[in-house]
């Protein structure tokens, strides 16, 4: 029998030390918090408490260090905010209203913790710290924003304002962001200052390099734009996912499962498109995560909004999805019944994909010769873990068999018909939601 060289010997060490190591993680560690500044917000959950608004907040999507094995970046979004509609203007109060929007650096640690290393906070292509408040012109989300005591705020919007939710850490050194107010995709450099970015606005000069979205993106729905974003292996090209439907033409296809991916090569600045069919039907789940495993197969989360503790058949899973059959939008052929519009995209007999999805199902996109992504199931975290969590977004493809799951926790807190509580992942109110890492193995994610 042959002996292993000493080289293998060092290979297999390192295999079994990662697998002690991924195993620590097995069923969740928590990323550090801080406990921001915000005090005498009462707890509508359990009265006589007040609110620990912890940050945290880095859960909107997690990317792998292109060199540091054991290392990854975590994005947080717009900052702690909730919903305040009692003008009936879409209003939003931001707790901390100069909150940055930041990008963390942390670090798998040998005795199963994780260790935040730095942050980088996101800036304007002056240098100014970027805040989460909504945008003004491009992108706006119509909504207004307040303070901690329900007025108005003086400076209530930020042109370069982002409600971050997607991330990739480049071999360059240097991000990109995406986010669901424009949606916009920003490209920030090692120390986050803005230095390009791709929208479906031909008016923004902002977009110094000549990138754009399709023009009907920007019909995206207020709070559920880009949610995901990836690179192929090969760092040519960009792929982003819609959170749901869009408003595409309006809010009446609000019920449809038709969900936009979209590729944009970095290089020649060409895009594609492509549709995938959500399992939720007219429930609308979300897609919140995509990472690639190749240049056409990809990684996708989906999920719903409900804890574990109030419904144990919530839906969080993972599927596996291949874009090689399926349909690009824009290389379709327009014909008597199909054409592209300019503001609402390909049109089927004068309807956009979302209304004649709603009218003649996915069987009748099919008779035009439209396909969705293949997909399959990677895993159902609920099943796998009672995963306590109401969102996944961010997901972290270590190897062939290991898999990073990362969920937000809204900096702690949540809002339930105008009553802001702390958010709780049991019914006795005793643990509060963080930011989690869960490290899962036996995962078959290799290439077919």
């Amino acid at each position: 029998m042959d002996l292993l060289s000493s080289e293998q010997h060092i290979n297999l060490s390192n295999i079994d030390t990662d697998l002690q190591l991924y195993k620590k993680f097995s069923q969740g560690v928590r990323l550090p918090y801080e406990v921001l500044n915000i005090h005498n917000i009462p707890d509508g959950a359990k009265p006589g408490h007040f609110i620990e608004v912890r940050c945290g907040g880095f859960g909107s999507e997690i990317s792998a260090h292109p060199t540091e094995k054991y290392q990854f970046y975590a994005l947080t979004d717009r900052g702690p905010n909730t919903t305040y509609n009692v003008n009936q203007d879409h209003g939003k109060i931001f707790l901390e209203p100069d909150y940055t929007p930041k990008i963390g650096l942390f670090e798998l640690k040998k005795d199963g913790t994780i260790q935040k290393i730095k942050e980088i906070l996101l800036k304007d292509p002056t240098g100014r710290n970027i805040t989460g408040l909504p945008n003004q012109h491009f992108g706006a989300s119509k909504e207004i924003a307040y303070d901690q005591d329900g007025k108005k705020l003086a400076i209530g919007t930020d042109e370069f304002g982002l409600d971050a939710e997607g991330l990739v850490a480049l071999k360059d050194g240097t991000f990109w962001v995406s986010d669901e107010y424009g949606p916009h995709i920003v490209h920030f450099n090692a120390d986050g200052l803005e230095i390009d970015r791709i929208n479906a606005y031909v008016l923004d000069e902002r977009r110094t390099s000549g990138y754009l979205l399709p023009q009907e993106y920007a019909n995206r729905r207020q709070n559920q734009g880009m949610e995901g974003l990836t690179i192929t292996p090969d760092q040519k090209k960009l792929v982003g996912i819609m959170q749901s439907t869009m408003s595409n033409p309006d809010a009446s296809v609000s019920k449809s499962d038709l969900v936009r991916i979209v590729m944009i090569d970095l290089e020649s600045k060409v895009v594609s498109q492509y549709l995938y069919q959500q399992e939720g039907g007219a429930k609308t789940y979300s897609n919140t995560a995509i990472t690639a495993l190749s240049s056409t197969q990809f990684l996708v989360a989906e999920r719903d909004d409900d804890f574990y503790k109030d419904n144990p058949q919530a839906f969080k899973r993972i599927y596996k999805i291949n874009l090689q059959h399926a349909t690009d939008l824009e290389k379709l052929k327009p014909s008597s019944t199909i054409r592209q519009d300019e503001q609402f995209g390909l049109l089927i007999a004068e309807q956009t994909l979302e209304q004649y999805v709603l009218t003649a199902g996915w069987s009748g996109l099919a008779q035009q010769g439209i396909y969705p992504v293949e997909k399959t199931l990677v895993v159902d975290l609920v099943a796998r873990l009672h995963y306590p969590h109401d969102k996944i977004e961010g997901l972290w493809v270590i190897d062939e068999q290991h898999l990073g799951v990362l969920n937000d926790d809204d900096y702690a807190f949540s809002e339930t018909d105008g009553v802001l509580e702390q958010k709780y992942l049991d019914h006795d109110k005793n643990i509060i939601d963080g930011n989690t890492l869960y490290i899962l193995d036996q995962l078959d994610l290799t290439v077919d």
